[in-house]
């Protein structure tokens, strides 16, 4: 599944909120929906909002992902003390996947598997012979239908969990389908209704 680059909308306007101990770096353009992103070089936060967005659902929207946010903190800040190379380059955006990191970025894929394969499996029909994580450069999974084989990016276990649910279940759905043809898009509506826009949110992130 190729990672799409697009262009990105012009930032409009900018700001930090402070939600509880959080401070959080909004960036406003001309989008429909909110992306919060973890930066991996820091930890910090960072949220792209509407631009008509008022302050108090983006810090709602914050709230409701306090968790999950915490859980990226705590993984990206035990690979960084891990690192030789401190996580970053000098301008703080090198991405460096250290043992470490990528035992930290296993153990939150794997931690979501198992309950992940548990309600999918039945309803797709079909199960994977053996999932594989591994450093991606240019997809976020891929699928071998002759052998049932599937990958997956390491990176997913440092993002949104609902991007792995969507990489998951597009991966099995080849499983049925070999291409995204007629078939393929039959079974995704049927089996996450959704799935267009997860697939677009996804392809605005970069593989790092």
């Amino acid at each position: 599944m190729p990672n799409r680059h697009r262009s990105r909308p012009r930032a409009l306007a900018e700001t930090t909120l402070v939600v509880d101990e959080f401070d959080v770096h909004v960036t406003r353009k001309m989008i429909r929906n909110v992306y919060l992103r973890v930066r991996p070089a820091d930890g910090s936060i960072e949220v792209s909002a509407p631009a008509r967005m008022g302050d108090e659902r983006i810090v709602d929207f914050v709230r409701e992902r306090r968790g999950w946010i915490e859980r990226q903190q705590q993984r990206l800040a035990a690979a960084r003390r891990n690192s030789p190379t401190g996580g970053g380059g000098a301008d703080g955006e090198t991405f460096a996947w250290s043992d470490e990191r990528k035992r930290a970025a296993a153990a939150a894929i794997n931690s979501q598997l198992p309950a992940l394969l548990a309600h999918w499996e039945p309803i797709v029909g079909r199960s994977p012979s053996h999932i594989t994580l591994r450093v991606m450069s240019s997809r976020w999974g891929s699928c071998t239908p002759r052998t049932g084989r599937i990958r997956l990016n390491l990176q997913l276990g440092l993002m949104d969990e609902r991007f792995l649910d969507y990489v998951l279940i597009h991966e099995m759905t080849h499983l049925w389908a070999n291409g995204h043809g007629a078939e393929f898009q039959r079974r995704m509506d049927r089996y996450l209704p959704n799935w267009r826009q997860l697939r677009r949110e996804l392809n605005r992130q970069v593989v790092l």
